[in-house]
């Protein structure tokens, strides 16, 4: 007897599925329809005067595309690029953006029974860039709203790179 998720419903039934990664000890989640694609890090163009979590630019089949370390941004420690840190290519409102993070593991369903709200926290990851925390079983992520933390004004990504 299977568990098939073929329920494709209009309801609030059908599932949304997650792209999940590691920041630190930690687990996030983005909605997969943002991700464009995953590679492997490779060395960037450092942009003088650009903040430090905006690690530089990378050409990305001729694309130019400015490449955020989460990990500088969220303040957790100093960053350590291995085997497993990975680029997630993501296109957001029609901007295409690299975000670095420490590992992806996996892409998740999650029912909106699964999703509960997020408690008030004081950290440096703020509330209005969270859409909740998914859970399954003993598993838990931080479910980011990434369209608002990348075209918000402290990213300062809203503007187009002019040559």
């Amino acid at each position: 007897m299977q568990d098939k998720p073929d329920q494709q419903g209009d309801g609030d039934g059908a599932g949304r599925e997650f792209l999940a990664f590691t920041l630190g000890r930690e687990e996030y989640g983005i909605d997969i329809l943002k991700v464009q694609e995953i590679r492997g890090y490779e060395a960037v163009t450092r942009i003088a005067n650009a903040p430090e979590f905006i690690k530089g630019v990378i050409n990305l089949r001729g694309i130019i595309i400015p490449v955020v370390d989460m990990r500088i941004k969220f303040h957790l420690g100093e960053p350590v690029y291995d085997q497993f840190t990975v680029v997630i290519i993501l296109n957001i409102k029609g901007r295409v953006v690299g975000m670095v993070v420490d590992s992806v593991s996996d892409v998740i369903t999650l029912t909106a029974d699964q999703i509960k709200p997020a408690p008030e926290l004081g950290t440096s990851f703020s509330q209005e860039f969270m859409i909740g925390l998914g859970t399954i079983g003993e598993r838990m992520l931080i479910l980011m709203d990434i369209d608002k933390l990348m075209s918000s004004p402290e990213m300062g990504l809203n503007d187009p790179i002019n040559p």
